[in-house]
């Protein structure tokens, strides 16, 4: 099989993902600026996530390119991360309500955390179908982004229970880390 069922498959669930997490904005109470001034923690929970889904989706885009065949293994691995991006809307909600407190900025924590870590099983899981010689292969190289972001993570969800602020600039700053386009992926197919 090839990889256009897979890529469309994802893309449906991400922007059902990304639904989700926008329907549960709601309007302010009030008409006036105190009143809007009251949801920015909730507002600032979803720009971060949905910075955090708009990073999986281009990255998941540019991975899925480098697919040539599909098999159980990478369905299971890509539906694993799947899953993971699944709970990050409720996590919003609950960090976006109840920031800084500590338990809903570790359970944030987890649900980046562990997106990261399906992230790299779906990786290894294409490397391991499309063979150690293969474009994703040759495109991820020392991966310096993808190490360091779950050690950042696990930091944050460390730190959640002691300055919890600390974990969400943390947080923050591993988007901005990825914010950048990774165009590794982008420059081997190029090349080949």
């Amino acid at each position: 099989m090839g990889n256009e069922r897979l890529a469309a498959f994802s893309d449906g669930v991400i922007a059902i993902v990304i639904t989700i997490m926008v329907l549960e904005l709601k309007v302010p109470e009030g008409d006036d600026w105190a009143s809007l001034a009251q949801l920015w923690t909730v507002f600032s929970a979803y720009v971060l996530s949905f910075i955090y889904l708009a990073i999986y989706w281009n990255n998941h885009h540019h991975l899925l390119n480098t697919v040539t065949n599909v098999d159980g293994l990478i369905l299971w691995a890509n539906s694993h991360l799947l899953f993971w991006l699944s709970l990050i809307p409720a996590s919003t909600w609950w960090l976006g309500r109840h920031l800084p407190a500590p338990l809903p900025t570790a359970i944030y924590g987890v649900t980046l955390l562990m997106p990261a870590i399906a992230y790299y099983l779906l990786q290894r899981a294409i490397v391991r179908r499309q063979g150690p010689h293969s474009v994703l292969a040759s495109a991820l190289g020392s991966d310096f982004k993808g190490k360091i972001s779950p050690v950042l993570y696990a930091a944050g969800i460390a730190l959640s229970f002691v300055i919890p602020w600390v974990s969400i600039a943390l947080y923050v700053m591993v988007a901005l880390m990825w914010f950048i386009p990774d165009r590794r992926i982008e420059k081997v197919l190029r090349e080949n």
